[in-house]
């Protein structure tokens, strides 16, 4: 196994990070005043703000975007809206891209590779037809709109995805949408003109083809946006989560993604990818939030001392160094697996980095949160917000205990088989009736 990155990959993580360093860390904290000061003067918060628009310009002018295109897909998507070189990147390659990026909230949507769009362009990448393509995935490359991923409900558990109230009927040449679904990401923004809904077809198909994946309008009639959602206080604006209900949304069946019973089969190599990329941009969250940590640990005094020197502070600081270098380790790997052996060869891989990283992120950074004292739970800082996203990672995306569960099925699979093959050998029956 071989985790370094490709010459084009390293050079792209490095301007990406020169990127972010120079354009977007010194006016995040303007931008996020600007969208606080709008809420309390009850504005649009969520409305474009120009110095995003004026970043994104910058990182496309500079060829860094829509880095997150995958290998495989270096058609005319790739070399009229991807980033240097007009070709995809592997899971490996883009890892370290995404790490940088986890830096800061504003970074991924500057360089187009904010969630939920990368999923859903890479849905439509590699499952969409030409005409959804034409209508949707070519503005989404161009950044003139934004998408939502309209899956998980209120009303049932959604860790179980075969527990889906909100259906997609078949009635002729139409689907028909029916349903309440919430933590849309994406939702509360203003150019969110498209979401991809997840809806019971048919119960009465095996468990893994009953539901399907439709395209929906977000002006369609029937769609609406119920409210937004903060995640532990936070709105996250400007792209947000959201509560939305579709009532008798009629679409042409042209509208469904890969056709009819499709859903599982496209979740899941839409899955793998995506929690890649959560968990790197959380290791830069993480690498952030113990920068602030150690600053703050050596310039801050109390009891005479550096805090760094007071209450094991230096061994705590240490131990979240190594924590955030095997976590790195553990995703580089998942992604070479992902690349090599593909998504049903990685399966417990990417189930592993999805339960460890965030609960790794949330401990970094309270660990920064306590060096930081009552500021550190305040806007003064970025923690705050940052431990909210980590915290929400460890439900989106599916919770720790069903990761857990996937990595135990296959860590017992082997020991379950040869139990079961004992059992009924010839010497094991006969030692029984004896």
């Amino acid at each position: 196994m071989d985790f370094a990155p490709s010459p084009r990959a390293a050079d792209l993580t490095a301007r990406v990070r020169t990127f972010i360093d120079e354009h977007i860390e010194p006016v995040e904290p303007v931008l996020w005043a600007d969208i606080e000061a709008r809420r309390a003067r009850g504005e649009d918060a969520w409305a474009p703000h120009p110095l995003i628009e004026e970043l994104k310009g910058k990182a496309r002018a500079q060829g860094l975007w829509n880095l997150f295109i995958p290998a495989g897909h270096e058609g005319p998507y790739a070399e009229r809206y991807g980033t240097d070189g007009g070709t995809g990147l592997t899971n490996l390659d883009y890892a370290p891209i995404a790490e940088q990026m986890g830096r800061t909230f504003t970074a991924p949507l500057v360089f187009n590779c904010n969630a939920p769009d990368t999923g859903n362009m890479e849905v439509l990448l590699k499952y969409g037809s030409q005409e959804q393509k034409d209508r949707w995935l070519e503005p989404l490359l161009d950044g003139r709109i934004r998408s939502t991923f309209l899956m998980t409900e209120p009303g049932v558990a959604s860790s179980d995805a075969t527990n889906m109230a909100a259906t997609a009927r078949i009635d002729g040449d139409e689907v028909v949408l029916n349903g309440r679904k919430w933590w849309s990401t994406g939702a509360g923004h203003p150019d969110c003109k498209v979401g991809v809904f997840m809806g019971l077809t048919d119960e009465s198909a095996g468990r893994h083809v009953q539901h399907s994946m439709v395209l929906v309008p977000m002006d369609a009639p029937g769609v609406k946006v119920e409210r937004m959602l903060t995640a532990m206080g936070v709105y996250d604006e400007p792209i947000g989560h959201g509560e939305v209900t579709l009532t008798d949304v009629r679409l042409p069946l042209e509208s469904i993604i890969g056709g009819p019973g499709m859903a599982f089969a496209i979740a899941q190599g839409r899955l793998g990818p995506g929690r890649v990329h959560h968990c790197m941009r959380l290791i830069g969250l993480a690498e952030k939030a113990l920068e602030l940590a150690c600053e703050r640990a050596t310039t801050r005094v109390a009891f005479g001392k550096p805090i760094a020197n007071l209450g094991g502070n230096r061994e705590k600081l240490a131990k979240a160094r190594i924590a955030i270098n095997q976590a790195r380790l553990h995703v580089l790997h998942a992604a070479w697996k992902l690349d090599t052996y593909g998504t049903a060869g990685a399966l417990s891989e990417v189930s592993e980095i999805k339960a460890a990283t965030p609960q790794m992120a949330c401990d970094v950074i309270d660990l920064a949160i306590q060096l930081h004292g009552g500021g550190g739970m305040s806007n003064d800082f970025p923690l705050a917000a940052a431990y909210a996203g980590a915290r929400s990672l460890r439900l989106a995306d599916g919770p720790d205990e069903v990761h857990l569960g996937v990595v135990a099925r296959h860590l017992l699979k082997p020991y379950a088989a040869r139990a079961a093959e004992s059992a009924t050998s010839p010497s094991s029956v006969a030692g029984a009736q004896s």
